[in-house]
């Protein structure tokens, strides 16, 4: 590193969807996109954001069911804080955590499915609807 030279680290493994947007706007996104899928169960949106929200929702998904198979009370209630500290709408923590352990119990995964539909008019983005399975 002597002689004014510069060196960069290799970003190794840490790619995530950025959808031009900085951090800050970027994660309301994300929470925003997720409340309304887990409130409505289908939602029309850009194929980049249903793919960027697609970890989130099976993640709150997971919360609810690794909440019902929680062996203490400490930890489910812990479970269910982190899904009150990422959705916005705190009625849904509780709807979502009663009927995804029934809905979902058997299911290791893939909470949802991507339907592709016409591109929006303007600037031809691809859209997609994004459901629970």
């Amino acid at each position: 590193v002597g002689a004014g030279l510069k060196t960069t680290m290799i970003r190794h493994r840490v790619k995530r969807h950025k959808l031009n947007r900085p951090a800050d706007q970027r994660k309301a996104l994300l929470r925003a996109l997720t409340t309304q899928l887990l409130r409505n169960g289908r939602i029309r949106t850009t194929r980049a954001k249903a793919k960027a929200i697609v970890g989130a929702t099976h993640h709150m998904i997971t919360l609810a069911k690794l909440a019902q198979d929680a062996d203490r009370e400490s930890d489910a209630l812990h479970k269910k804080r982190q899904a009150f500290a990422f959705l916005y709408d705190q009625d849904l923590v509780s709807d979502v955590f009663e009927e995804a352990p029934q809905r979902y119990g058997d299911r290791p995964g893939g909470y949802t499915r991507i339907i592709p539909t016409l591109s929006r008019k303007g600037d031809n983005a691809d859209m997609v609807y994004i459901e629970l399975v």
